[in-house]
């Protein structure tokens, strides 16, 4: 089995999971890493074994990467991700996957060009949980879809909250593709947020969205950093699928550790699994046996539709037509 290098640019808490994921699967490795703050890569990579490079271009030019994995802030995604397909690399890149449709189109033009893959991450679609929904959709078994429904409720300390964009782009990214995945395209979309004290960062930290489905159904997405949900049956992360003839359910609350992970004060085991199972998905099912990535950046731009239709509806206090 032939070993596949990655390379990482970016060395955020997401690095870490990425890593993880990484340093566990037979045939893969992490190479190296390249941060804008390199005493930040030194301590990662001295965490899981790799080089540190001091540019991106050195990086991109070592025959030993096959691909990147593009952990940045979400406005230097393009530029990174163009840069590496220059370098005949396949991508993988974090969400949100650009800050607008033409940046994704930007992407698309250069991968296309560069005959490589880039798959950007919506990693709750590579859960077994989720998969089995989609199965159980398309087979026929919960009937017709008249509901889905995506909430998220957990809170992020104050200086992530500050670092991080609102909920809108940063959480209902995730939701939208997630809700395309498994109930259809839109057809209406209306959105309201809310940012509980300003003081501490003006970006939203509550947004809902309800929209309808080409097919009818209705959905409801629902984000918040501002508080966790205690109450009984939580609500932290939680995505339910309803048909005239069953249901799904895929929740964080079902597999606990009480330590935090990353942003979240707790580790809910779902979220890190699904780093893994994209890394793992991206490595040995994508690069090794040439599958399709189940998320494209065709993908990301209908994402990024929805995102900019919620807030075009946030704006001007309309439904929005899709």
């Amino acid at each position: 089995m032939k070993t596949i290098g990655i390379g990482f640019i970016g060395a955020g808490d997401i690095a870490d999971l990425h890593a993880e994921a990484i340093n566990d699967l037979q045939g893969a490795e992490l190479i190296g890493i390249w941060n804008r703050t390199t005493s930040k890569a030194e301590v990662k990579a001295a965490k899981f074994g790799c080089d540190v490079y001091s540019t991106v271009d050195e990086l991109l030019a070592d025959p030993k990467i096959d691909a990147v994995f593009i952990l940045t802030n979400m406005e230097t995604h393009c530029e990174y991700t163009i840069k590496a397909a220059s370098y005949g690399k396949h991508i993988l890149v974090e969400k949100p996957a650009a800050s607008s449709i033409a940046e994704l189109n930007k992407m698309q033009d250069a991968i296309d060009k560069a005959g490589v893959t880039c798959m950007p991450v919506h990693n709750y679609i590579y859960e077994p949980g989720i998969m089995r929904a989609k199965q159980m959709i398309e087979s026929g078994k919960l009937g017709d879809i008249t509901q889905f429904y995506m909430m998220y409720n957990i809170h992020h300390a104050d200086e992530i909250r500050a670092r991080y964009p609102g909920v809108i782009r940063q959480i209902l990214t995730h939701h939208s593709y997630t809700m395309l995945y498994l109930a259809g395209n839109p057809k209406t979309i209306s959105c309201l947020k809310n940012t509980v004290d300003d003081t501490l960062a003006p970006q939203e930290n509550i947004a809902m969205a309800t929209i309808q489905m080409q097919n009818g159904t209705l959905s409801h997405l629902c984000a918040s950093f501002a508080n966790d949900d205690h109450s009984g049956d939580p609500w932290s992360c939680i995505i339910k699928v309803i048909g005239t003839k069953g249901s799904t359910r895929y929740s964080y609350r079902d597999f606990v550790i009480n330590a935090r992970n990353g942003a979240h004060s707790q580790t809910y085991q779902c979220y890190p699994e699904s780093i893994k199972n994209t890394a793992t998905h991206f490595i040995n099912q994508v690069l090794r046996q040439g599958e399709k990535p189940l998320s494209s950046i065709e993908d990301a731009i209908t994402c990024q539709k929805i995102i900019e239709a919620c807030e075009q509806s946030v704006e001007q206090g309309i439904h929005v037509q899709f």
